[in-house]
């Protein structure tokens, strides 16, 4: 059988037992108990103090934090996160600070913490890594260089009438150009929204978008009548991969800000959603630090572009060493005595062949590569 192990509160016990008895005196009960006549003066007035409860260890933690962060502080900190439920730790210490930067606000992971704790965070699901494809999509590090456009996914207004808010950003700076609520995607609405973006703020070179209508097709080179309206008018129309929405991502990741911003809940009818949109968008462009930019706002960075919209759409215009055709109502050209199909989104216009091999042409709208076109073939093939 193991001897019993005496434990140091069993210990302290047995010293105040021997103390109570009167049989010993402090400098007795030192000797007896191998300890130092203090530390004897220390358990008996910690008893004498508290009872039992004196002889247990007392806790290392600090009285005092002067790092602690004070109950003002938190209360001001969890009543601006109540008033934009949308924003992170990050962009509230930071509009705190220059609202009043007398104070000694905490660190961003320290606001993290208490609002993680006042239950004012929702955790965010982790995303499964993507595959990293090569992806064909120009650079845009100044302004306008890129605009990306989407629809964010409709939504019922509280009329039961369905919104469908069209959203257009300049990539480089984040600048939120447009976002309007409209009734569906149909081209024409959309093309008028586009239509008020280029006279507000002139034109880009490249308009970033998905594959879906209206801003592409199954048609040749997946335009759309939207896309060819882009070409005539000097810009390139680009689409991401199907399946890659990442390649568009900073766009998506204003559209997670704007659906926790003002769809909960949904206005009253479209007139009162738009109003809502106009909000936000005023807001993010210039009280909203970014931290991809920063921490500056992104009217910090845009500019408008210095490519003025004509207000209608110039003739197009080719060099001499092509053969023009324009598309006939039903969708077709002409050539070397067949029929070839190019699509709707293209009745009307005038497109070039310009040979490159024997017997071998590419074909453009403008400077837009459609496809090639091989003698004898009944339609046009990928370039």
């Amino acid at each position: 059988m193991p001897w019993k192990q005496e434990s140091v509160m069993d210990k302290r016990v047995k010293l105040i037992s021997d103390w109570l008895s009167g049989s010993y005196s402090k400098s007795q009960l030192s000797r007896r108990h191998s300890i130092s006549r203090p530390t004897v003066d220390k358990w008996i007035a910690r008893y004498d103090a508290k009872g039992p409860d004196g002889l247990k260890d007392l806790s290392s933690k600090p009285h005092h934090c002067p790092h602690q962060t004070s109950d003002e502080i938190i209360s001001r900190l969890l009543e601006k996160k109540n008033e934009h439920l949308d924003r992170g730790p990050k962009q509230l210490i930071h509009r705190l600070r220059n609202a009043e930067p007398e104070i000694a606000w905490p660190a961003a992971s320290t606001a993290g913490a208490w609002l993680k704790k006042a239950g004012l965070v929702s955790t965010r699901k982790r995303a499964h890594p993507r595959p990293h494809g090569a992806a064909k999509l120009r650079e845009a590090n100044e302004p306008n260089q890129t605009w990306c456009a989407d629809f964010k996914g409709q939504f019922r207004t509280k009329d039961d009438r369905w919104c469908y808010p069209l959203t257009i950003t300049d990539h480089a700076s984040r600048y939120l150009l447009l976002c309007k609520a409209l009734p569906g995607t149909h081209g024409e609405p959309t093309r008028q929204g586009f239509e008020w973006a280029f006279r507000e703020y002139g034109m880009p070179d490249v308009i970033r978008t998905d594959n879906g209508s209206p801003f592409a097709s199954t048609g040749l080179a997946r335009l759309s009548s939207l896309s060819v309206w882009f070409i005539r008018l000097g810009i390139y129309p680009e689409t991401i991969k199907p399946g890659r929405p990442d390649q568009n991502g900073r766009h998506e990741r204003m559209h997670r800000t704007l659906k926790a911003a003002v769809l909960k809940p949904a206005a009253d009818n479209l007139m009162r959603q738009q109003l809502v949109f106009e909000d936000f968008v005023h807001d993010f462009n210039h009280y909203r630090p970014h931290t991809a930019l920063g921490m500056k706002v992104p009217s910090d960075l845009y500019s408008p572009s210095p490519r003025i919209y004509p207000g209608y759409v110039p003739a197009a215009e080719y060099d001499s060493d092509v053969d023009i055709r324009r598309v006939r109502s039903n969708g077709e050209i002409k050539w070397k005595g067949s029929h070839i199909f190019l699509g709707e989104a293209l009745i009307g216009e005038q497109v070039a062949l310009k040979e490159v091999d024997d017997d071998t042409w590419d074909l453009y709208l403008c400077t837009y590569p459609l496809g090639r076109l091989e003698r004898g073939a009944k339609r046009v093939s990928s370039l």
